[in-house]
């Protein structure tokens, strides 16, 4: 296993990057040769898709997924990170944080809220003044915020991220 960055160097312990995995139990490939060769390097590096961090043991802690990556004006922005802070608001049942496109930084963050039965989603400046109050860079706050009733699932009950994605990209703000 190793955590690289963009250039597919392998990162220092404590900091993030890519997960790839190669060994004996890796999958001989997709149906589709093209998806291999996209997934599979020539060494026989997996690209997992998931971001990472190791200790300096050793020990992976998955911490998102790439595809869950903002990148807004060339910075990366968790939405794992945003989302552990705005379930902290009060009257949010479940939130989603997503990456809408911008004309001007390329992405931009959105959240997708769903408010606790009978209560009132906070709005847009609410979150901003939460976020602003836990210390999250003000780049990493949502520009948009969407509420809504219930999310697309997974037959396991997983949001379907890629969904809200979808949506994002068909009606942006």
């Amino acid at each position: 296993m190793r955590v690289v960055d963009e250039g597919g160097d392998d990162v220092p312990p404590g900091q993030p990057g890519e997960i790839l995995s190669r060994g004996p139990e890796l999958f001989a490939g997709y149906t589709d040769p093209a998806m291999t060769k996209e997934a599979v390097d020539a060494d026989g590096w997996y690209t997992t898709g998931d971001i990472g961090v190791l200790d300096d043991d050793g020990w992976l802690t998955i911490t998102d997924r790439k595809s869950d990556v903002i990148i807004r004006g060339g910075e990366n922005v968790s939405a794992a990170e945003v989302e552990a802070l705005l379930a902290q608001l009060a009257g949010v049942a479940e939130v989603a944080v997503g990456a809408a496109p911008d004309e001007r930084m390329g992405e931009h963050g959105c959240a997708f809220i769903r408010p606790r039965p009978g209560g009132d989603a906070p709005t847009i400046d609410e979150v901003r003044r939460h976020l602003d109050g836990a210390g999250l860079g003000r780049q990493k706050w949502p520009e948009e915020l969407r509420v809504v009733d219930d999310f697309p699932r997974t037959p396991s009950s997983k949001i379907k991220k890629y969904v809200l994605r979808a949506q994002l990209r068909k009606s942006p703000l």
